[in-house]
């Protein structure tokens, strides 16, 4: 079902994904926290919006999303919870399994929520996995599909230095690895139809290169995966610092 999402900058492309392994659909969980029809929040959005409908959810082929998010001010919590979707409240007022990657995994969520009218189903430690190992950081539920949604950040320290394509390469296909590991642990009952990869990044030659490192990695091991990567702007360095 196509959606017509309005914010403040709209530059809709199709994207595509993979095959899913059984039907991930909704219907004996309980409602999820889902943003309204363009619904606003914290930080200014542009970009691909309103793009991954039931074909890129369901089809054959990985995909790619890029999108902004700009922050006139740091994120402070818990005074601005409220300027968050419901969902993204939730999310906040939850604890994680742990790292220091809080901020980056809301904020992942507040861009599918508010771009993709994606709902919070279940946070990090709420999933139920048949099998110990990898997790994902999110189940969310887009057009009535069951969605993983496993976050990484794509940064160099100090702020400001050249991010490689050797450290993307890295970092991504161990994400993208990690994400076929926890589709297989999952239980049936949380069971996804895709995953979505989304990355937090610093600036646009960020974007570029993971974009880069992206095209490299064997189609086999991103199959299963839409990759959505936000390049943020402004004051953005709680992302980064999850302080």
């Amino acid at each position: 079902m196509r959606r017509v999402i309005s914010l403040v900058v709209l530059a809709a492309c199709g994207s595509s994904g993979s095959e899913p392994a059984i039907d991930g659909s909704l219907a004996a969980d309980a409602a999820p926290d889902v943003a309204t029809e363009g619904s606003v929040g914290f930080g200014e959005l542009a970009g691909m919006c309103g793009v991954l409908n039931d074909p890129e959810l369901t089809g054959p082929t990985p995909g790619f999303v890029t999108v902004s998010m700009t922050f006139a001010r740091r994120y402070n919590d818990p005074a601005d919870r409220p300027l968050l979707t419901l969902g993204g409240q939730r999310l906040a007022a939850s604890p994680n399994a742990g790292g220091s990657s809080a901020f980056s995994e809301l904020f992942a969520f507040e861009q599918l929520a508010r771009c993709e009218l994606a709902g919070l189903l279940k946070t990090e430690t709420e999933i139920v996995y048949d099998t110990q190992g990898k997790i994902t950081d999110i189940l969310v539920t887009v057009d009535d599909h069951k969605i993983g949604v496993s976050v990484v950040r794509a940064v160099a320290f100090p702020f400001g230095s050249t991010y490689t394509l050797e450290a993307a390469t890295t970092i991504i296909q161990r994400k993208l690895e990690d994400i076929q590991a926890s589709s297989m642990n999952v239980s049936a009952q949380d069971q996804w139809v895709k995953q979505i990869l989304a990355v937090i990044a610093y600036d646009d030659a960020h974007v570029d290169t993971v974009e880069q490192a992206w095209l490299g990695i064997d189609a086999a091991i991103r199959a299963d995966t839409v990759l959505v990567v936000t390049a943020t702007h402004g004051d953005d360095t709680f992302l980064y610092t999850n302080q």
